[in-house]
C-alpha cells in the first residue's frame, strides 16, 4: 500500500494516503471535461468528484473511529479511484467478537445515511433554491444537491448483503455469533457472489454501470475468501513448526567484515547478534554491505537493530506475523525460559510452510 500510495495527512490520529492513481484520476476528469465544454465545466466536475470522495471518506472515517474505540488497531484509511478502504488489524480469528465486527460494519453506511438525512433535511427547509428532489440527482452543476444523493446512495448500496460490503460484514458477523469466522465467511462469500451475479446480469441487460459493480464484487468476494482461508491457515501453525533450529549467530564485537565472511558462507539473510546469552540485536545482510560502502569497517555493535520482538514457540503465526507487520521487522527470535531455540525470518517463512504442508498431507495419507 505505501508504495503505491501516497500520504495526505492525518485525520483523528488515522493517516489518511491517496492511491497514486486517485490524482491522475481528478487529472483526467479536468482534461475531459475541459476539452468538452471548457475550464470552468471542468473545474465542476473535479469539484464534484471530490466532494463524493468526500462521502466515501466520512463513510470509512465512521469505519476507523468505531475500530478505535472498540481496541483494534487502524492502520490507515487509503482512499483508491474505486472508493476507499480501512485498513483494520484484522483479529477474528484470534479474538473473535462478532457484535463489535457488525458495528464497524453498520458504522460506515450509518454515517452516509444521517449526513443525508440531516444535509438534506437543512437544505429542503432553508436552502430551497438547491431543488433537493430534481433531476439529475448527480451533477456539478448543483454540488450540495449532489452530495445529499451521494450519501444517500453510498449508505443504500453498502447495505447490500453482497460481502465484502458493509452489509454482508454484517451478515458475516451475525452467521459468526453461531458458528465460527470461517464458515460464516465462506457463507458470506457464496451470497455475495451470488447478488454480484445478479447485478452483472441485469447491468448487462439495463446499465453498463451495475454491470461493473457486480463485477467487483464478485471479485472482491473471491479474494475475501481466499484471505480468510489464508488466515485459518495461519492460525493453526505453531512458531515451533517453522523455526529454523540451526541458524548462524553474530556477536556485537565482531568486525562487520567478519560478519559479511560469515554472511557468504550461509544462505541467512538475517542474523541474530548474540552476547553470551542474550541476544541484544538483528542485523541483515545487506545492512553489513551497507555500512561497509558508506563507513567502511566497524563492529556489528554499530550497525546492529537494536529493535526486535521475541516470540513463544507455541504462539501462533498467524498473531505474530501481525506484530511484524506494525513493526517492519525481518527476523523473529524463538525464546523458551529466555534462551533463543530458533529463528523465523521471512526469507524462509514461505519454504518453511510449503514444507510444513506437504509434511501434513504425507501425515494424513498415512493415517488413511
Amino acid at each position: 500500500m505505501r508504495t503505491w500510495s501516497i500520504p495526505a495527512g492525518r485525520i483523528f490520529g488515522i493517516e489518511l494516503r491517496l492511491h497514486f492513481t486517485f490524482p491522475l484520476l481528478l487529472f483526467f476528469i479536468w482534461a475531459m471535461e475541459a476539452q468538452k465544454l471548457g475550464t470552468a465545466a471542468a473545474w465542476r466536475s473535479v469539484a464534484l468528484t471530490v466532494v463524493l470522495f468526500a462521502s466515501v471518506l466520512a463513510h470509512e472515517l465512521a469505519h476507523a473511529m468505531v475500530a478505535t474505540a472498540n481496541g483494534l488497531h487502524v492502520r490507515s484509511i487509503l482512499l483508491l479511484p474505486i472508493g476507499g478502504t480501512t485498513n483494520i488489524e484484522d483479529d477474528v480469528y484470534r479474538n473473535p467478537n462478532p457484535r463489535r465486527d457488525m458495528r464497524i460494519a453498520a458504522a460506515g453506511p450509518a454515517v452516509n445515511l444521517l449526513l443525508a438525512v440531516f444535509v438534506g433535511s437543512f437544505l429542503f427547509l432553508f436552502v430551497p433554491k438547491v431543488q433537493l428532489f430534481h433531476q439529475p440527482f448527480l451533477t456539478a452543476l448543483n454540488l450540495p444537491r449532489s452530495f445529499v444523493w451521494g450519501n444517500l446512495f453510498l449508505g443504500l448500496f453498502n447495505l447490500l448483503p453482497a460481502y465484502p460490503l458493509d452489509g454482508g460484514r454484517v451478515l458475516r458477523a451475525w452467521w459468526a455469533a453461531g458458528s465460527n469466522y470461517a464458515m460464516a465467511t465462506r457463507r458470506a462469500v457464496t451470497v455475495g457472489q451470488v447478488i454480484a451475479i445478479v447485478l452483472i446480469i441485469i447491468g448487462a441487460r439495463w446499465d453498463t454501470w451495475l454491470m461493473l459493480l457486480g463485477a467487483m464484487i464478485f471479485l472482491g468476494a473471491q479474494l475475501e475468501d481466499r484471505n480468510a482461508v489464508f488466515q485459518n491457515v495461519l492460525e493453526s501453525i505453531r512458531m515451533d513448526e517453522v523455526m529454523l533450529t540451526d541458524f548462524a549467530t553474530l556477536s556485537p564485537a565482531d568486525t562487520l567484515e567478519d560478519a559479511l565472511h560469515k554472511a557468504v558462507h550461509t544462505l541467512q539473510e538475517d542474523f541474530p547478534v548474540i552476547r553470551g546469552c542474550d541476544m541484544v540485536g538483528t542485523i541483515s545482510r545487506q545492512r553489513i554491505v551497507e555500512t561497509l560502502r558508506d563507513s567502511g569497517n566497524g563492529y556489528v555493535q554499530g550497525a546492529m537493530n537494536r529493535m526486535f520482538q521475541v516470540a513463544h514457540r507455541t504462539e501462533s503465526l498467524a498473531s505474530v506475523l501481525r506484530r511484524v507487520g506494525r513493526s517492519g521487522l525481518t527476523l523473529v527470535p524463538i525464546v523458551e525460559n529466555e534462551r533463543l531455540i530458533g529463528i523465523v525470518t521471512l526469507q524462509n517463512l514461505m519454504h518453511s510452510i510449503a514444507t510444513l504442508a506437504e509434511t501434513r498431507r504425507l501425515r494424513q495419507q498415512e493415517q488413511r
